[in-house]
């Protein structure tokens, strides 16, 4: 069993949603970037998604941009985002990992050599936001050579035919997109989410994980009581970037990341408890 349904199937037995926190390998240098990836675990961090900077992110709104653009001027490159993988797998060897990011580095880098590379680093998922379905078969087949799930995404206007084909090869998890436009820009309707979320699951038995949107420990038990997992990233890598707006030391950055992490992770780890209480 792979570290992604591993933990999907601890988080079943446990009655809880999973948390996972985003954040941009190499933001705002690679070696903060390590000591933020490094503790996510301990903060309550279920599944972690990686992103692979990249300077053209036309999935990712101005927060996730701007951390991509801090990343490569710190020098973060494809290879050094495995490499932060593998220091990681060094220390902790259950937290599943997944890389978020955008086909044309990993063509750069040759798809063959870099799925293989990443399988040896310790990666367990990839989502390749700019790679649909029906183009991604070749990286699929070797991706399942190295052990990794192509995780597809839905979104809002993805319906039940193009939903069949979303499916068809997908592993890991399916990534809800909760809003129609980039990350971070807007909020979402837990109602709509949650017809959304149970369409889904009437076409998969592979679990749902929600993101785009969510900003507040609020909104993150919101999707804790409807889905499989919540995702946050731009609301975490701004608070990185407001960080060092302050001037803040680098254990500073660290931590303010770390601290708002455990508050997002507590509530989606309670949230099914809260709604199950009695008012």
């Amino acid at each position: 069993m792979s570290r992604i349904a591993s933990r999907f199937a601890e988080l079943r037995a446990l009655g809880r949603a999973g948390f996972i926190p985003f954040i941009t390998a190499g933001d705002p240098d690679t070696e903060s970037s390590f000591a933020i990836l490094e503790k996510l675990p301990a903060a309550g961090a279920d599944i972690i998604e990686l992103g692979v900077p990249f300077s053209d992110p036309m999935a990712d709104g101005p927060a996730i941009q701007a951390s991509s653009m801090r990343a490569l001027k710190s020098g973060m490159s494809v290879k050094r985002v495995l490499n932060l993988v593998q220091r990681f797998r060094a220390r902790d060897d259950a937290t599943p990992i997944v890389l978020m990011g955008y086909y044309n580095p990993i063509h750069a880098y040759g798809a063959e050599h870099f799925l293989r590379d990443a399988g040896h680093a310790g990666v367990d998922g990839l989502i390749v936001v700019d790679l649909g379905p029906e183009e991604d078969s070749p990286l699929r087949a070797e991706a399942a050579k190295a052990g990794l799930d192509i995780v597809r995404l839905a979104t809002p206007t993805t319906d039940d035919k193009r939903l069949t084909t979303v499916l068809d090869g997908a592993g890991g998890f399916l990534y809800y997109v909760s809003i129609a436009g980039v990350t971070g820009t807007k909020t979402f309707t837990p109602v709509d989410v949650s017809a959304a979320i149970a369409r889904i699951r009437h076409a998969s038995v592979l679990p749902c994980a929600v993101g785009f949107g969510i900003k507040t420990p609020e909104q993150a038990a919101a999707i804790g009581r409807i889905a499989d997992a919540a995702v946050v990233g731009s609301a975490i890598v701004t608070r990185i970037e407001a960080a060092l707006r302050q001037g803040k030391s680098r254990g500073d950055i660290v931590e303010d990341a770390l601290g708002f992490c455990r508050e997002l992770a507590e509530a989606v780890h309670r949230a099914r408890e809260a709604s199950a209480q009695p008012v």
